[in-house]
């Protein structure tokens, strides 16, 4: 009842148990904003099947106890508890280990989040192109070929995401200070300012349907950019000269 009209529900992670391990289970949790709050609470945005890392503190989410390894239904109490507690063991789950996430896969989730921002994506000509290859990232990831995104579990999301992050070719050797100076002024091209996010939300759309040698949302004939290039560039976006920024990327 409390979801904003504007959420693409198609992202939204379904309220069920399908009984496998990598299947979704229910919610999504920080067990550190749990921690840090004075009454316990769980956040909609933690609703997302794009999302698999807190935007406050950085760490993977959890969508089961680690007790009991049951699935999070805070809803589903028989009596009147605060929501940190699990329903099924009662355990605290502020008390949850923090799962490792690799700083490139926290990275990737960050600025997808970003750039599908909630008002931006409700009005970009390539939003839908957009929800439909984020529900097909375990088919670009080469991990689930046959799943959509919303059917996995937050652990198996977060491979899609460590797999999506892998460079799809090195350079031979000798070749790569031509790889790096191509890469520069592609990314001199393609980077648009900040502040466009139906750029960006296109230019993200095309390099997750190029991974699987998926048309472009739009009909123009702009370069191919390969993810990881892409979101480094929205990582790192700010203020300075675009050639300096690009030299920065590529860590010459």
């Amino acid at each position: 009842m409390t979801l904003s009209s504007a959420l693409p529900k198609q992202l939204l992670l379904p309220l069920r148990n399908s009984g496998r391990r990598d299947g979704s289970t229910w919610l999504q949790f920080c067990c550190r904003c749990l921690a840090d709050d004075a009454q316990p609470y769980f956040r909609r945005r933690w609703r997302l099947a794009s999302r698999v890392s807190c935007t406050k503190h950085g760490c993977r989410l959890r969508d089961r106890c680690p007790s009991c390894r049951g699935h999070i239904a805070v809803f589903d109490q028989a009596q009147l508890v605060p929501q940190h507690y699990c329903v099924p063991c009662g355990y605290d789950l502020r008390r949850a280990p923090i799962p490792y996430l690799s700083p490139a896969t926290r990275t990737l989730d960050r600025c997808i989040d970003n750039i599908c921002s909630l008002e931006a994506i409700a009005h970009s000509p390539s939003g839908p192109v957009l929800i439909r290859r984020l529900l097909r990232m375990p088919s670009a990831s080469g991990y689930y070929s046959t799943r959509l995104l919303t059917s996995l579990s937050t652990a198996a999301r977060t491979h899609c995401a460590e797999r999506l992050n892998l460079p799809s070719e090195r350079p031979v050797d000798g070749a790569e200070d031509d790889d790096e100076e191509r890469k520069a002024r592609r990314l001199l091209r393609l980077i648009p300012p900040p502040s466009d996010r139906h750029a960006w939300i296109e230019l993200l759309a095309n390099a997750l349907g190029r991974r699987r040698g998926r048309p472009g949302a739009s009909e123009g004939n702009e370069p191919a950019i390969k993810l990881p290039d892409l979101l480094g560039a929205y990582a790192s976006m700010s203020p300075r000269p675009g050639r300096r920024l690009a030299q920065e990327l590529l860590g010459r």
